[in-house]
């Protein structure tokens, strides 16, 4: 029985854990209320900074000053860079972001990289291997961290500089409370600093210290009977299903003459129109010729390109890039096939037409749905073409760099992936269930709140409200005199989490 009490509040202790580190901070105001223990450590501007100036916030230093030891990893855990050229590298790759990389918050749907993608995402011109950053278990040399980099050209406001973007940082859900995603961004940063590069681009769902920009997500339904049934969108008031799929009905074949696949012998022209077009933004990539071919040459399951040409002359661009999702607890549907636009020019056609081009191909494909953010000139057919906004952001972070904030309409910066953030995930809602059943064996008068969360747990907890009402759960059914469950340390995050939902 004392084991079984023991394991039982183990499991509670490390549920608790997990939900006190998780609480992240989706608005600048709730952001404003943490300490920020990490980031307030790093050359980045504080959230109630006002910038005016735009340059570096730490100088340059010699390469010879970076220190050529690794940060220091838990006991039990190494650094490992990652061979991705190797195949059983790259399945483990795949198979850490799979199951542990991003969510929604109400843990329904998961980013499924698939191998290809990732090849293409880490490997562009210039990619270095040792920016493939692992964390493995010694004992079983187990996958279970990762972080990268990949070069880049940005242009801020009037300056260029070279720099890196940071993609893909994902911690094992079960090593979340051991800290790890700090240590991993110190190793990737010295890793970076060692190549004489002290400037990093990122993105985030969650607000840290300082967004230089707050972009929003728009969706476009392509198959609406798919999207509504796994519950990524929903029938609107008034609406029935008829309706609705009268209501997304696109046509057969593109409208516009001249419209067609991007074709190798295109890129002069279209790596030119594509950089007069971005000189025109305050934050925007720089593409070399050879970055140009590797990003926009179309890939089956990967990226596809279309051009206008009209007389000899291409006078528009479109590209997106394909990023399934994995389906949670759905009987049926178990994969999400969506496009992502990435970068279009539209110089002779109008932005509606040359979009609606797009839906039309992308339909054809059998794409579920199509995303783009309100960023560069999208707001200009968003609403027009029946996308629906998004309910979460994405925050543009600059690491150390400091410059005025930007409207979206100035962003012309596409970043292949969401920087790391934690949700509520189905291992912290497994912890709790299983600590309290075990807590219920000896705890007679608390069988009415594991029956609950016994309950809640089987249909599988979905959503934020849920696992507040689980939380609450947990605190009745903690009616123990465990030494920890009644410490001071246990007692304070239960109060925090209870006051702040």
């Amino acid at each position: 029985m004392q084991q079984q009490k023991a394991a039982g509040l183990q499991s509670i202790q490390r549920a608790v854990e997990l939900l006190s580190i998780r609480d992240s901070a989706k608005t600048i105001q709730d952001a404003k209320k943490k300490t920020f223990q990490f980031w307030r450590t790093q050359p980045v501007p504080k959230l109630d900074e006002e910038v005016v100036g735009n340059d570096h916030i730490e100088p340059d230093k010699p390469v010879t000053e970076v220190r050529d030891e690794p940060f220091t990893l838990p006991t039990g855990f190494k650094w490992n860079t990652l061979d991705i050229q190797d195949p059983v590298v790259l399945k483990e790759l795949y198979t850490l972001l799979n199951e542990n990389y991003v969510e929604d918050d109400d843990n329904m749907f998961r980013f499924d990289y698939s191998s290809e993608f990732l090849r293409w995402a880490l490997m562009p011109p210039g990619w270095l291997q040792n920016w493939h950053c692992g964390i493995r278990v010694i004992k079983s040399d187990k996958l279970v961290g990762f972080i990268s980099a990949v070069p880049a050209h940005v242009k801020i406001y009037d300056k260029t500089k070279k720099m890196v973007e940071i993609n893909f940082l994902c911690v094992h859900k079960k090593l979340r409370s051991k800290r790890m995603a700090p240590v991993l961004i110190k190793e990737i940063t010295r890793r970076v600093h060692k190549q004489g590069l002290f400037q990093a681009v990122y993105t985030a769902g969650v607000v840290l210290p300082k967004p230089v920009a707050v972009c929003r997500y728009w969706h476009r339904s392509l198959n609406p009977r798919k999207l509504i049934d796994i519950k990524f969108s929903h029938l609107s008031r008034n609406m029935t299903m008829q309706r609705t799929l009268k209501l997304y009905k696109l046509p057969e074949v593109p409208k516009t003459a001249g419209f067609r696949p991007y074709k190798p012998t295109d890129i002069q022209q279209c790596h030119k129109l594509l950089n007069k077009y971005l000189s025109k933004f305050d934050l925007s990539a720089v593409f070399s010729l050879d970055d140009f071919d590797y990003w926009f040459t179309p890939r089956q399951g990967i990226v596809d390109s279309y051009v206008v040409e009209k007389n000899g002359k291409i006078t528009d661009f479109v590209s997106f890039y394909t990023l399934s999702s994995s389906v949670m607890h759905h009987p049926t549907h178990k994969n999400l096939k969506a496009a992502y636009s990435f970068y279009n020019v539209s110089s002779g056609t109008p932005w509606k037409d040359l979009i609606l081009d797009t839906l039309v191909v992308a339909k054809s494909m059998e794409f579920d749905v199509f995303n783009a953010l309100d960023l560069m000139d999208n707001k200009k057919f968003l609403e027009e073409l029946k996308f629906g906004m998004g309910d979460g952001n994405l925050q543009y972070y600059l690491y150390n760099w400091k410059c005025p904030s930007m409207d979206t309409s100035q962003v012309c910066l596409m970043i292949l992936f969401c920087f790391y953030f934690e949700s509520v995930s189905s291992v912290i809602l497994k912890d709790l269930y299983q600590g309290c059943v075990l807590l219920n064996s000896f705890q007679p008068n608390t069988t009415r709140q594991a029956e609950s969360m016994s309950k809640y747990h089987l249909s599988i907890v979905q959503n934020q409200k849920r696992a507040n009402e689980i939380m609450r759960l947990l605190i009745l059914t903690c009616n123990s005199d465990s030494d920890w469950l009644m410490s001071g340390e246990c007692c304070l995050k239960r109060q925090q989490y209870v006051t702040s939902v």
